[in-house]
Parts: C-alpha cells; structure tokens; sequence
C-alpha cells in the first residue's frame, strides 16, 4: 500500500536502532528520505548505511535532543540540505527504573529531560519551518506506561504521561497552520531490552495482553506511517496505543 510519501523529509530523533530504525526502515520503503537523529555519530551513520544499501535516501546525524542551541543548528542545516522536515517522529527516549523510594533525583531528572524537555525542544524548532509551510506533522512515542503507571517507573510514566499532554496542547496550537500532532503509545513490544528476558518473564506479560503476545516495533512504524500520510488528514491531537488491547477501555 502507497501512502504518497515518496521524498518527504522525515526525521526520527532516536532512529539508530530499536524502534526508532524500525520506524526508518518502513518509512524509506514509501521512499521518503530519512533523517536519523541519534548521540553516537558512528552509530547513526551505519545505520543511515544499511538504509542506503538497500537503495534508500538516508542520512545520519549525531544530536543530543535536550541540546536547544545544537538542535536548532542540526534542523537548520536539514532544512537547507534536504529542503524541508516534513513530519518529526520524537522517539529518542531512556528509562531509569526504581522504586520511588529508591529513585536518585540524576534518575529523575535525566528521564524527564530526555523523554519530555527533548520532544519539547524538536517539536518548537521543526514547528518553525513547518508553520511556514503550513504543512507537517508530528509524531510522539510515547508508552501505555504514560495512561497507566508502572511501579518502579515513576519517572517514566511522568514523561510520557507528559508527553500525551504535551502532544494534545500542541495539536491545538499548531492545527491553524496545518501541522497535526498525534501520539504513540507502544504497549510490550519485541526489543533487544525484551529479548534478553526469561521465557517464563514473557509469557507473564503475554498473559495480560488480550491478543496473547508481544508486538514488534513494525507495528509501531506502521502505525506512524499512517500518521504522517494524508490518510490520518483528519486525525490530530490523538494518542494511538499499540499494546494488544492491554489499556481498552
């Protein structure tokens, strides 16, 4: 299925790897041209690599999302190489995991600024070319752990609980200059954090998901291509859970 893609600029902050390339990899085959965002610059560069391998546009930058002068500079130098940035998906993120009691402030602070203060920042400076476009879209992975908590990730759960506030607030502003904002939010997906679990560990979680198993970060890509193509031109200020049915409700 075509979703009309072929050469927007897409950027994906956090794209070297996990979802973020999973993301990359659905989108270059609609032939868009990827924009890959990551902190290690020889990471991001092999992966922008194997996208051009197989006949993609591809490129890979090394960035740190909370860095507001770095990423104004970085989106900048996007725009005039590649002319645009059509839509931004906001995927860099990290956990810190602790009961609460145990939590370091470092922990605290580190998670909130990378999740939240990182959307935050790439959203404001990409909106800057996109409201003089009138066009765009944004995408924010955020997690079912934002709409329903998790002991031990308290501080996860406020950024992307956060970041589901943050995404409706910006629909809401940005929709008079045609850019939508929507979000993601991925229930248990297949991972290389995950596949490192005991089999009795999955199967617990598999137990709690209505559709009995784990998703995979494809179903995370093909939910924001659908997002950024004219197929969701209706659809903005939403939070899309990807999680099996695990929060119905």
């Amino acid at each position: 299925m075509s979703y009309k893609l072929e050469n927007k600029v897409i950027v994906i902050t956090g794209g070297a790897r996990g979802i973020g390339f999973a993301i990359a990899e659905t989108f270059a085959a609609q032939g868009s041209v990827l924009v890959l965002i990551d902190l290690n610059q020889e990471q991001v560069e092999r992966s922008a690599q194997a996208l051009v391998e197989k006949g993609c546009q591809a490129f890979g930058y090394a960035g740190n999302v909370t860095d507001s002068a770095g990423i104004e500079e970085l989106f900048a130098r996007i725009v005039e190489k590649h002319g645009a940035i059509d839509c931004l998906v906001n995927n860099a993120g990290v956990t810190r995991d602790n009961l609460l009691i145990r939590m370091k402030e470092e922990d605290w602070q580190l998670v909130l600024d990378i999740n939240l203060k990182g959307s935050f920042i790439c959203t404001q400076k990409a909106f800057k070319y996109m409201m003089k476009a009138r066009s765009g879209c944004i995408i924010n992975i955020a997690s079912v752990i934002g709409i329903m908590g998790n002991a031990g990730q308290a501080n996860y759960a406020a950024s992307k609980g956060g970041l589901i506030a943050f995404t409706k607030s910006c629909a809401k502003e940005f929709a008079s200059r045609g850019v939508r904002v929507n979000a993601v939010a991925p229930g248990f997906i297949e991972t290389e954090m995950t596949a490192t679990l005991p089999a009795d560990v999955v199967a617990g979680y598999a137990k709690v998901i209505p559709l009995q198993k784990m998703g995979s970060p494809a179903d995370i890509a093909k939910t924001c291509l659908f997002l950024a193509s004219d197929d969701s031109s209706y659809i903005t200020g939403q939070t899309i859970a990807v999680d099996g049915g695990l929060t119905m409700r």
